[in-house]
């Protein structure tokens, strides 16, 4: 039991370690070195990770993460090596292609980013209204905790707004966002396709991207500092690392991280209930994968429905650190003014697939509707 227990420790300790290095390393090679370095460094280690993340599929043991620590390291001195001298023109063809491929891939993140968001948020509305037929108690709290939630972002789009609307155009976007998620909600009330915790949380989904709308342009502080002795100055060096690393890693570039990779995370789990919940409402789901019955069509669909999604599921989070890697490297590479207009394209996206998704949805179709909250 304590051996089991100190490896899983170590491994876990050894995933953070190397999440924190990719945060770290990647914002350094590019405001030390330049673009390229930073490219080319972010291949290298999505290449590793790739690599890392076959094994733990293939062979999962835990002593993976640990052997990993020393890999990244080794990687951002190769790259400080290769950039310290005339750099080969096939390493800076390499790291043009990955800027190129990364650059393409904006609205892949957006769509990932937008479904993934009102996937979470119908999980969480479905599970209020679950938790409401309990008892009075649930209903009592839920209500209280969507009324903070339209208070909150409320709060939060006001505190934005002269941030965001800088421009007539960003005010006039703020405008139509809000009055299209006010009329959607409505008729989702109307229709009785949406509850009050889903429109809170696509509300409070709204106001964080209209405060990253808001973000100015990021500046680097210079690394080259001036350093004294070591020894007789100590806390002067540790003051000097910590206003580097401060100034390095961009705000809101970890926060809209932190913020994609949950989502994508919480989506990858949510998928295998799709498809789940409505076999076990219809069919009683009670003796696991073995005992679910596969004579007749409808069932049937709903195990391989189930099924896929859980191997999807499996396989996003074995490779969720080529994931990292992936969406912070794009969102690195994202100037301030891009950045801005794919919060807008996201904000309408996820307003457009909601509509579509309360207004089209087939009556008759079973999975949605006992998946869907009425």
């Amino acid at each position: 039991m304590s051996s089991s227990f100190l490896w899983r420790a170590l491994s876990s300790t050894a995933t953070l370690s190397n999440f924190l290095q990719v945060l770290l390393f990647l914002p350094l090679t590019l405001s030390t070195l330049s673009k390229s370095a930073f490219l080319l460094l972010s291949l290298l280690i999505f290449l590793q990770s790739l690599v890392h993340g076959t094994l733990q599929l293939l062979w999962g043991s835990p002593m993976l993460p640990a052997m990993q620590l020393p890999i990244q390291p080794f990687l951002l001195l190769v790259c400080f090596n290769i950039f310290s001298q005339s750099v080969n023109p096939l390493l800076l063809n390499l790291a043009s292609w990955w800027g190129t491929v990364l650059t393409l891939s904006s609205p892949l993140f957006i769509i990932l980013e937008s479904v993934s968001s009102l996937l979470v948020v119908q999980k969480l509305g479905q599970v209020g209204r679950d938790l409401v037929g309990e008892g009075e108690v649930y209903q009592f709290v839920l209500l209280i905790a969507s009324a903070v939630a339209y208070v909150t972002s409320a709060w939060w789009i006001v505190a934005a707004y002269p941030a965001a609307a800088m421009s007539p155009l960003s005010a006039t976007l703020i405008g139509a966002a809000l009055t299209a998620f006010l009329f959607l909600t409505f008729i989702g009330f109307g229709l009785r396709r949406t509850n009050v915790i889903e429109s809170s949380g696509l509300a409070l989904f709204i106001a964080y991207n209209l405060w990253l709308c808001g973000f100015g342009k990021q500046s680097f502080s210079d690394p080259a500092s001036s350093y004294a002795p070591l020894l007789s100055n100590i806390m002067p060096h540790l003051q000097t690392l910590v206003n580097f690393v401060t100034n390095t890693l961009p705000k809101p570039v970890l926060v809209t991280l932190v913020y994609r990779l949950t989502i994508l995370l919480g989506a990858a789990r949510v998928l295998p209930s799709i498809g789940a919940d409505s076999w076990e409402a219809d069919y009683g789901g009670v003796d696991g994968w073995d005992g679910r019955p596969v004579s007749t069509e409808i069932p049937r669909r709903h195990c391989l429905t189930f099924h896929q999604t859980s191997k999807l599921t499996h396989i996003l989070l074995t490779y969720r650190q080529s994931i990292l890697v992936t969406v912070y490297s794009h969102l690195l590479l994202l100037d301030h003014s891009s950045q801005v207009w794919w919060r807008w394209m996201n904000i309408f996206f996820t307003l457009v697939i909601w509509s579509i998704e309360l207004l089209v949805s087939g009556e008759d179709d079973a999975i949605t509707k006992e998946w869907k909250v009425d």
